[in-house]
């Protein structure tokens, strides 16, 4: 069912235009709300109100909200995971980028975000506005992008804080030993290869947990939980201990195993965010299934 809210106007609100009041009132952002004032969702007084229209003290907002989609919006080439006014969590594939940066001329979220019309934040830096996190272009699984400027703010600080539960899948070379373990040791820029993270004196502070799912012959599934957020954090913790992520050659993986498993990546993958809403603080899970090449290559190993 829609919801409709009837909301008097605060006496810091007045004067203000209805979008920028609406998005104080609501936690919305300013674009959304102006689009619900387009769509006729917002009444002043019983009257129809347009997104530029000033507020008095005597006057009451009635908004209606309508329903979010029963599925999730199609994006080509990039599933939808989790979609509603605040957060999109999308199902990012290989070979795409978080956002444009140094170097990088292929696709992004963001650009495939902008090109299905989907509406985010102004807020973050103009290269990388509504990025929360971020996953490698080579890691594919669930990633959020804020649509609404609190939504941004609430989650770029749950991130920093570490309260959001972030679970990876890898499969590595071997068989660790112990099954279940943490690893604590410092990554930073390697000192003498481009491009490259590997774990150093001085390096930033950085601990991985593990736990094996599945043995296979040569090969392990874990399941993989971050205490923090380094570049290529886990495929620098997998093969500091010798059991590079399958597929990883740039961080020591067999290319011939990784060319029998037809991988032309490593085997890693972002498969379960879990938050609190930014705006209603409902606990919400997303996951996210593994892809074709990475389902593939585990039932090869299983086989």
């Amino acid at each position: 069912m829609p919801d409709t809210r009837f909301l008097p106007v605060p006496d810091a609100l007045v004067g203000d235009r209805v979008d920028a009041a609406l998005s104080r009132l609501l936690g919305f952002s300013r674009t959304r709300c102006a689009e619900l004032a387009a769509e006729g969702n917002v009444l002043v007084n019983g009257m129809p109100a347009s997104k530029s229209d000033r507020l008095s003290a005597t006057d009451i907002i009635e908004v209606t909200i309508p329903d979010p989609p029963s599925t999730p919006t199609p994006v080509t080439g990039m599933d939808i995971l989790y979609d509603d006014d605040d957060i999109v969590v999308v199902d990012k594939p290989v070979g795409v980028a978080a956002h444009t940066g140094p170097g990088w001329t292929g696709p992004t979220v963001l650009g495939n975000l902008e090109a299905a019309g989907y509406r985010i934040t102004t807020h973050g830096p103009p290269e990388r506005q509504g990025i929360v996190h971020r996953l490698d272009v080579g890691t594919s699984g669930a990633m959020m992008v804020a649509k609404s400027d609190r939504a941004y703010s609430v989650m770029k600080r749950a991130f920093k804080e570490r309260t959001v539960r972030k679970i990876y899948h890898t499969v590595v070379a071997g068989h660790p030993d112990p099954d279940s373990g943490t690893i604590d040791a410092p990554i930073g820029r390697h000192p003498s290869r481009d491009w490259r993270m590997a774990v150093i004196e001085g390096g930033k502070h950085a601990i991985t947990h593990y736990d094996t799912l599945e043995l296979m012959p040569g090969a392990a599934l874990l399941e993989i939980h971050l205490e923090t957020g380094r570049t290529h954090q886990i495929r620098v913790h997998m093969s500091a201990i010798k059991h590079p992520c399958v597929g990883d050659t740039f961080y020591g993986a067999d290319p011939v195993q990784a060319a029998a498993l037809g991988l032309e990546r490593q085997w890693l993958h972002a498969v379960e965010l879990g938050f609190a809403h930014p705006i209603t603080g409902i606990p919400t899970l997303v996951r996210s299934p593994y892809p074709a090449d990475l389902q593939a290559a585990l039932d090869i190993l299983r086989g």
